[in-house]
């Protein structure tokens, strides 16, 4: 895998953009399909709650599988920001050369 010269995309925006709309996040980290994904089983487990759910259930009661799926996408998401910062943080510093390191080493 090659680093690339560019930084990766901030996970807090990701975090944030993940929340306000969801899938928006998959999308920012160049992954549109699996955001899709994430919508479809959204929308199938929220109307599959409401099927099943007693009629006296609040909203968010009766859409419940839809919020599970959508709260799973927010910290899917997130993940793989964090993932991509942590490698490009990893390889910057290693192909640094001899930038001095946090970790010292015992002999």
């Amino acid at each position: 895998m090659t680093s690339s010269a560019t930084a990766p995309t901030n996970p807090y925006l990701v975090l944030g953009t993940a929340i306000v709309l969801p899938a928006s996040g998959h999308v920012i980290l160049g992954v549109p399909v699996r955001g899709l994904q994430f919508l479809f089983f959204m929308v199938i487990l929220a109307w599959v709650t409401a099927k099943i759910a007693p009629p006296d259930a609040s909203f968010v009661g009766r859409h419940a599988g839809g919020f599970l799926i959508y709260a799973l996408s927010i910290l899917d998401a997130y993940k793989i920001a964090r993932i991509r910062t942590a490698k490009w943080v990893h390889n910057a510093r290693r192909d640094g050369g001899g930038a001095q390191s946090d970790i010292e080493t015992h002999t």
